[in-house]
């Protein structure tokens, strides 16, 4: 049903796959119009549909009889395998529509700002369960060509857009609640698996009842289902109502599951519910809006997931994850503002990116600092109060944090959000005003880009400064120009002050030589906020591999933290060991004594930790020995010890994985580490082929997707080529496929250049396995295909094949890597002295 608003003599729709075999115009109180013609225009994916007679303008109903295809490649309404109770293949069908794929599933005016509302029915078998955004109204009895099924109605949604709509087909189990606000709440698991819903369901429940609050909105549906799809390209989507998601984000083995992945299916879960408002409730008008979307829900995760489990440390870890993700993308000249320009709707598929979730949340984390708590609540209420159900821009939601706080959040955020990129705050000098007792600081800030060219001058951005010192975190005045002068309040002359304080903020530091002497201390002592201690690490390795810090500076820095025991901390080392590591691979004297020199780092607090699990140990604590151990696995994986634990532990897994006292040898957590290190240092096929036979027997696609992500690491070369034939045979599921890809790029300088030279090999194949397929699985296996390079050379090959074979649906990203690559190798020049 709809209004045409003026007289027409044809309707233009979105549609794709879709074969047309009638069409049909009723206007209000009038006779039936005929069409005469169907065109499709493939580039564009819609259809024109053209009547024998002029439609005037009025109420009126298009009725389009047409049929589709439940395709395997992860888009649209399409299907996915799955195992009943007995063990038997079953089909499931599910959809994904988001960004331009409902038009796979229905004729529709597929775009964001088109919101509509939907009533619809479902014809199945009559042993399936069918879900839809809304509940069941009615279950009746059918007959289709003879054979009898039932018809599912379910209720009108409210208006939405069309990549909002789901359906899901299938036999499933489920496990269910209810919220504070008598919202039911149920996850569905394949069948036989609900108790792995239980985890998620809790997650869901509570993570409502928080938002509930904070958007001084109750949640609008009657009903919150969430599912576990077989086949999925994505982590999961927001889907009004009923969010799908790929089984390893929902379901939690409550024996064997790692911290690691309680805390992503949290985290996920908490991301996809703040879509329930900010996106569904809520709606960009437009894809270059994205960020409104992703942004505000991967900080939302964040904040949802630290309420519900505050011994995580969830903000802590945001400048570990989150952050350190974004700004490592952000310093390419091949990034992109975070309101991006988006011509072609097809554009969209490539920004669901480091920019639009991380940078985004890191904008939206900036805001809430600058605001504090009471400003930017009251400004989200007003905003969520003042669009309900329709769609916006991201100048409504600066006006209306504006309009709470009085503070000029308009201005000061364009800076962010309109152009690419972000600053390094240089201090030039700091003075000591004995009278004031305070530090006057000089500074200047430049566009930071991460090979050390210069950028453009005319950049600045509008930077919030926050100044950690001993015992407090302080809260200046606002930079905006390219230089300044400000003052900070000290104990005396000899304390430290550093900037950036709690790292609310995605911008870069460097200090006077005297200052960073103040702050190793400062770091030795932990007299620094976790959050600071990561946080100027990180700083420290961009800037060296910037060139704006010596290389020997930034390893006397690692010598600070040799007391450290925190777990984002040491994961901020660990990416800088890793960054080394991919630096120096190619050098065997370099890299040879570079891993002898981690190892010894590393020792100290791998032996404090050990191997098994400690009743005091906490969340982080199990995440901190995963870490530790994943560092063994990379640089000291022929230690006799090392190997000795490792394969003791992988010996009594594959002789019994599915015993549930395995999972106290060997956890989760470090699964991957020790069949990496057991294979690295196998001399034949036998512990490789026992492993690969265990996808067969383990019970979880959890514990499927650790072995995968392991065979790559196998010694022997022709096995790890093997790895790479097998999973592109369509032996391991389309959305499964890149890791072991990944495994063997990242085993060895072997393994990395074998993964390149084989995707350059099968390159046509593999875009043909894909054609149909999300955007982001090619995305996936390009970046799994290319990493460990640090050479003009390789940057060179990179480049020229691409050229020579181009695909748009991943243009940006391999933009990206190639300027990574070239400016890993302007760093290994600046570094390589340092290991010879």
């Amino acid at each position: 049903k709809g209004d045409v608003g003026s007289e027409i003599s044809s309707i233009k729709l979105h549609s794709r796959e879709l074969k047309f075999d009638s069409a049909t115009y009723s206007p209000e109180g009038g006779e039936v119009i005929d069409s005469s013609e169907v065109s499709f225009d493939e580039k564009t994916t819609t259809v024109e549909i053209s009547f024998k007679e002029t439609l005037s303008a009025g109420k009126g109903i298009l009725h389009i009889e047409y049929t589709g295809v439940h395709n395997n490649q992860m888009a649209g309404f399409y299907r996915s395998n799955y195992k009943d109770r007995s063990g038997t293949e079953k089909v499931m069908l599910s959809t994904q529509f988001e960004a331009l794929d409902a038009r796979r599933c229905f004729p529709c005016f597929d775009e964001p700002a088109r919101k509509a509302t939907f009533t619809c029915s479902l014809i199945v078998d009559s042993h399936l369960d069918a879900l839809g955004n809304m509940p069941v109204t009615e279950t009746t009895e059918v007959s289709v060509n003879g054979v009898k099924k039932k018809k599912v109605q379910f209720e009108k949604t409210p208006k939405m857009s069309t990549y909002l709509v789901a359906f899901v087909v299938g036999e499933f189990d489920h496990v269910e609640t209810i919220t504070e606000h008598n919202v039911p709440i149920r996850v569905y698991t394949p069948p036989g698996q609900k108790h792995l819903g239980n985890f998620a369901l809790e997650a869901g429940k509570k993570s409502l009842d928080i938002y509930d609050g904070i958007f001084g909105l109750r949640y609008p549906l009657p009903k919150l289902d969430m599912i576990a799809i077989p086949e999925f390209a994505a982590g999961a989507m927001e889907n009004y109502g009923l969010v799908t998601y790929r089984a390893v984000d929902l379901l939690i083995d409550p024996i064997r599951a790692s911290s690691q992945q309680k805390q992503r299916v949290c985290s996920v879960v908490a991301h996809e519910l703040a879509h329930q408002w900010f996106g569904n409730l809520v709606t960009m008008a437009w894809w270059d809006d994205l960020w409104l979307n992703e942004g505000f829900a991967s900080w939302m995760q964040n904040y949802a997931a630290d309420l519900i489990f505050p011994e995580w440390s969830m903000w802590e870890q945001f400048v570990i994850t989150a952050q350190a993700e974004a700004m490592r993308l952000d310093a390419l000249t091949t990034s992109h503002p975070i309101q991006v320009p988006i011509k072609h709707a097809e554009e969209v598929e490539q920004v669901f990116d480091a920019i639009s979730y991380y940078k985004g949340a890191c904008v939206v984390r900036l805001v809430y600092a600058f605001l504090g708590h009471e400003n930017f609540m009251q400004g989200l209420q007003d905003y969520m109060k003042r669009y309900q159900y329709d769609n916006t821009e991201t100048h409504d939601l600066w006006k209306a944090w504006e309009d709470a706080s009085q503070k000029p959040v308009s201005q000061v955020m364009a800076t962010w959000t309109e152009q690419m990129g972000f600053p390094v705050i240089k201090i030039l000098s700091s003075e000591w005003i004995e009278t004031e007792e305070c530090f006057e600081v000089s500074v200047e800030q430049k566009w930071f880009l991460s090979d050390g060219t210069e950028g453009d001058s005319k950049k600045v951005w509008s930077v919030p400064i926050f100044v950690s010192k001993r015992n407090s975190v302080e809260q200046l005045d606002l930079l905006t120009e390219a230089r300044s002068t400000f003052k900070v309040k000290a104990e005396n002359s000899q304390s430290w002050i550093k900037l950036n304080g709690g790292q609310h903020v995605p911008v870069r530091v460097d200090y006077t030589t005297e200052m960073w002497d103040r702050l190793h201390a400062a770091i030795s002592t932990k007299e620094m906020s976790v959050a600071d201690r990561a946080g100027l690490l990180l700083d420290a390795y961009a800037l060296a591999k910037a060139g704006q810090m010596q290389a020997s500076t930034l390893i006397k820095l690692l010598s600070s933290y040799d007391t450290e025991n925190d777990y984002s901390v040491w994961n901020a080392l660990s990416q800088v060991f890793t960054g080394l590591d991919t630096v120096l691979l190619e050098n065997q004297g370099a890299h040879s004594k570079f891993q002898a020199f981690v190892a010894k780092v590393i020792k100290a607090q791998a032996a404090k930790m050990g191997w098994d699990s400690k009743p005091d140990d906490g969340h982080l604590g199990k995440l901190l020995r995963s870490l530790l151990i994943q560092l063994q696995s990379t640089f000291a994986s022929n230690d006799e010890d090392v190997v000795k634990q490792a394969k003791m532990r992988f010996d009594k897994y594959v002789a019994n994985p599915l015993d549930p006292e395995i999972a106290k040898i060997l956890p989760d957590g470090y699964k991957v580490s020790v069949f990496a290190i057991v294979l690295k240092n196998s001399a034949g096929a036998a512990e490789y082929e026992k492993l690969k036979s265990l996808i067969d027997v383990v019970e979880t696609d959890a514990e499927k997707k650790l072995i995968l992500q392991s065979l790559g690491f196998v010694k022997d070369v022709e096995l790890k080529r093997q790895t790479l034939d097998w999973c592109t045979s369509g032996a391991v599921k389309l959305q499964d496929f890149f890791y072991p890809i990944g495994s063997v790029s990242q085993s060895n300088l072997v393994g990395s250049n074998l993964a390149w030279e084989y995707f350059q090999e099968n390159f046509e194949r593999i875009s043909e396995m894909l054609s149909s397929a999300s955007p982001s699985l090619l995305n996936a296996v390009v970046r799994y295909s290319t990493t460990n390079f640090a050479s003009e050379e390789k940057a060179n090959a990179l480049e020229q094949f691409f050229k020579e074979n181009p695909r748009e649906q991943v243009s940006r990203k391999v933009g990206q890597i190639v300027e990574n690559t070239r400016s890993l190798a302007k760093f290994k020049e600046r570094v390589l002295p340092e290991f010879l």
